[in-house]
């Protein structure tokens, strides 16, 4: 693991994660939703931040998940969404699925009802899951992108019914998002089919660093 081992994860105020992500994630744009922010340091420098908060669809994704809790109102705070992951060039090989490794067990420490997470990964424009695999998530759906458009502007934005943009124009990216969970109290189940990875391949919705190829591809360069 060489020097991943020595960074260090612990939560950041949202100002400073936020300019984090503004200038490093490939989307320049933070999600609002984000509440809870973990910084990755090396050298005694910034080099990585993990946002997580509340989905936008939160009563729709409760039901992805069996917490043994059947009265929703009380299931509201058992998840969060990590909505938001940035990390710069510094950091070494393995950081990405160390820090996540870390966060949660710092969520399962101090925030012990918090039983599972929810991400996606955009397989539009940016990676089909890669880190997630590594960490232990669980592919759980493969759907073809239906909000991600360009602009007149040349801007790419998520097409939404509350949207502030003039979508007059504009072009679908083509391309793909997938669904992963992370259950950290081992009791819960997916109430929804666990994916293989191999599907993934099969549906043509490989992703890596922005670049359509497959994973039997990267598997084949790494040899």
């Amino acid at each position: 693991m060489g020097r991943a081992k020595d960074i260090i994860v612990k939560v950041i105020p949202s100002k400073a994660a936020n300019a984090f992500v503004k200038k490093n994630h490939y989307s320049g744009k933070v999600v609002n939703m984000s509440s809870l922010h973990f910084g990755c340091f090396l050298d005694g420098r910034l080099h990585g931040v993990m946002s997580y908060g509340s989905p936008m669809d939160k009563r729709n994704v409760l039901p992805l998940v069996d917490s043994g809790i059947k009265d929703t109102n009380k299931r509201w705070n058992e998840m969060l969404e990590l909505n938001r992951m940035a990390f710069d060039d510094y950091l070494p090989k393995y950081s990405e699925s160390r820090c996540i490794a870390i966060s949660v067990r710092l969520i399962k420490r101090n925030a012990p009802q918090i039983k599972w997470i929810l991400s996606y990964s955009d397989a539009t424009q940016c990676g089909d899951g890669t880190i997630y695999r590594a960490s232990g998530f669980k592919l759980t759906q493969i759907n073809k992108n239906g909000t991600i458009y360009k602009l007149a502007n040349g801007e790419v934005v998520a097409k939404r019914g509350d949207s502030k943009y003039n979508f007059q124009g504009a072009q679908a990216l083509k391309g793909f998002q997938n669904r992963y969970i992370y259950l950290i109290d081992k009791k819960c189940k997916l109430t929804v089919p666990e994916i293989p990875f191999t599907e993934i391949d099969k549906k043509g919705a490989g992703m890596y660093k922005g670049k359509k190829i497959t994973l039997h591809e990267r598997r084949a360069l790494e040899q």
